[in-house]
């Protein structure tokens, strides 16, 4: 698998290549910080819009910003794609490729391992190579958070809210230079104050697993958040890695080249060098703050909760910095248009591991995550409950899939006709459905009956075959394709260009 766009390094090189494609719409007006710069966001993404760059953001007190503000970045599928340096039919392919990257088969012969060198490079893409000199710290800023031009996204949002932070963490015990231990995360991060930040990390995420591990310690743990980073940062930071995967290692096979790294100012830790603004701090033990409310993906706000505390040690930037920031909601947002990507992209791996699925479709509208239908091969009884169960056992993510509808491999598991068809046929409420009770969930599901706690259901809406049913089953109707063919033919000859 090769790449057919060009190495983006940085946030800028990405944009440039994006504004040469005419995706880039550079707003003059002044619009609002609050709210305001918001509803622009929203009606680009509902429209599958361009890039958006706002170039006199207004601060709260009606200042203009310093910096310019980005927005809708990954705002539609072929820009997720463009952001991993392919085109968007070049999605599942890639997928394919990651996936033999986990589990490579035995070589056979040196043909086969000259075939092998697209892998070999990925995998030495993998090395971060630690630089002298980096452009994010080429000013030093006073450590002063309200300069930067942060949205406040929703009318009832308990303030400004950083949206696009890269967060970078190492556990306890560790070295700086063991970045195979780091852990990239984007989680939401309220400023506080001039020198204060809450970060909402949950109990799963992997900074959260590093903060318990400096807290047994009794010491506070170095963070540092990149702003503004490239492409294949923000995306591998976005990705539901397994634990045992690297996101800075990872984010080389993404990128096409080595990330370029380098040690921060005031904290023990290697950030990305390329990175627009970088912010470095101490996250003490105990030391936790109310969070929210704020408007999330599920289109509600969610409800007041104690995070940990970031306090602010440095700021460093580029001498002519971008502030990037997105917005979630109730989709269409980002976060939803990435998941759609991301959809393809696992589904390799997911093959790998339940050998029979045929397709897997997360829906967007149903918040990317909290649906799923999977189309499988059926062969044997009972085959559709081992697919769900494997599912929600499968990643950290599918925890969170409370419904799981399973279809046969005749259904186009992305088309709601067919899913609709398939559960009014195939599927008996008595016999095909299996409900769970306690398992984990989002802490934003207002739906459960208990923070963290939830029921799963999983819908058989398969062909009954074997001990299944004790009736015989039903044939499918279906044309002979000649006939069908026949049929397009005179119509496409008989009918006006218009009415085809």
């Amino acid at each position: 698998m090769t790449r057919s766009l060009p190495v983006f390094a940085d946030l800028r090189a990405f944009l440039g290549w994006i504004e040469a494609q005419g995706d880039l719409l550079r707003i003059a007006d002044p619009v609002a910080l609050r709210h305001q710069m918001t509803a622009v966001q929203v009606a680009a993404l509902e429209q599958a819009g361009p890039v958006l760059r706002f170039d006199a953001a207004l601060q709260a007190d009606g200042a203009r910003a310093t910096m310019p503000v980005v927005a809708n970045l990954f705002g539609t599928q072929d820009r997720v794609a463009a952001g991993l340096g392919l085109t968007r039919d070049q999605i599942p392919e890639f997928g394919a490729f990651l996936a033999s990257l986990r589990s490579p088969a035995p070589v056979e012969g040196m043909r086969d391992a000259w075939s092998r060198w697209p892998m070999l490079r990925a995998a030495l893409m993998t090395r971060p190579h630690l630089a002298r000199r980096a452009v994010v710290q080429e000013v030093a800023a006073p450590v002063d958070l309200t300069r930067l031009p942060v949205q406040t996204p929703w009318p009832e949002d308990a303030g400004p809210l950083i949206t696009w932070p890269v967060v970078i963490t190492r556990p306890h015990g560790s070295e700086p230079a063991q970045l195979a231990r780091y852990n990239l995360g984007v989680y939401r991060a309220q400023v506080l104050g001039p020198d204060r930040l809450i970060l909402r990390w949950l109990a799963h995420r992997g900074g959260a697993a590093h903060a318990r591990t400096w807290a047994r310690a009794g010491e506070p743990m170095p963070v540092a958040i990149a702003l503004g980073a490239d492409p294949a940062t923000l995306l591998s930071a976005a990705l539901p890695l397994p634990e045992t995967v690297s996101e800075i290692s990872f984010s080389g096979v993404l990128r096409g080249a080595r990330a370029e790294l380098v040690p921060a100012r005031s904290v023990p830790l290697l950030v990305p060098a390329n990175a627009e603004i970088m912010l470095e701090g101490w996250v003490h033990p105990e030391e936790t703050a109310p969070e929210g409310p704020f408007g999330d993906h599920t289109g509600y706000y969610n409800a007041v909760e104690s995070f940990p505390v970031m306090r602010i040690s440095a700021i460093t930037h580029r001498r002519d910095p971008l502030y990037l920031s997105t917005i979630t909601g109730r989709p269409p947002d980002e976060p939803s248009v990435i998941g759609e990507v991301f959809n393809d992209l696992a589904l390799p791996v997911i093959r790998a591991q339940i050998p029979e699925v045929r397709d897997l479709w997360l829906p967007p509208a149903a918040c990317s995550y909290r649906l799923a239908v999977v189309s499988i091969d059926k062969r044997y009884p009972g085959q559709a409950r081992r697919v769900m169960l494997a599912l929600w056992g499968m990643l950290a993510q599918f925890s969170y899939t409370k419904m799981v509808i399973v279809v046969d491999a005749d259904i186009d598991a992305r088309k709601w006709d067919d899913i609709a068809w398939a559960l009014a046929t195939r599927m008996d409420p008595a016999r095909d459905v299996m409900v769970l009770d306690s398992t984990p969930m989002d802490y934003l599901d207002f739906a459960s009956p208990r923070e963290g706690l939830a029921g799963k259901i999983g819908i058989d809406a398969t062909s009954k075959i074997g001990a299944e049913t004790s009736r015989d089953w039903g044939k499918v109707m279906a044309l002979n394709p000649q006939d069908q063919a026949f049929a397009a033919d005179l119509l496409a000859r008989h009918l006006p260009e218009g009415a085809r």
